[in-house]
């Protein structure tokens, strides 16, 4: 049995024809490369960085994966950014300190918002919050 394929353009279509949301967003996955010790090194200037992007409203969220039993870190992490294309959006990633000095790898992948809610905004690192 044969599975038929849909551009993802033609997705995009049919759940905004569905009313859904259909908000594209870039998911960055990124990985560590030769271990810690290198993320730790980056990790101020990563942070900022991060902060550079959230208080330009490009962060939509960030934060580290744990490893499957939740019990240890291992470096990795996932950076939902906001941009016009899926270029741009490497382009974003590739300027993050941890990226430039070869700390972790990542990957870009497009990512649809259909479905959730949400009543207020909050930026995570100073604790603000408004009503939208």
């Amino acid at each position: 049995m044969s599975e038929s394929k849909s551009s993802w353009q033609q997705h995009i279509d049919k759940v905004t024809e569905k009313g859904l949301l259909a908000k594209q967003l870039y998911v960055v996955l990124t990985t560590p490369v030769a271990g810690l010790d290198a993320v730790r090194a980056n990790l101020a200037e990563h942070l900022a960085y991060q902060l550079e992007l959230e208080r330009n409203n490009i962060m939509f969220a960030a934060g580290p994966f744990a490893d499957d039993a939740a019990q240890e870190w291992q470096g990795e992490g996932m950076v939902i950014i906001r941009a016009d294309s899926l270029a741009e959006a490497h382009q974003i990633a590739e300027a993050d300190p941890m990226h430039k000095t070869g700390a972790r790898k990542f990957r870009v992948r497009p990512w649809l918002l259909n479905e959730g809610s949400i009543t207020i905004k909050v930026t995570y690192s100073d604790g603000g919050r408004s009503v939208i």
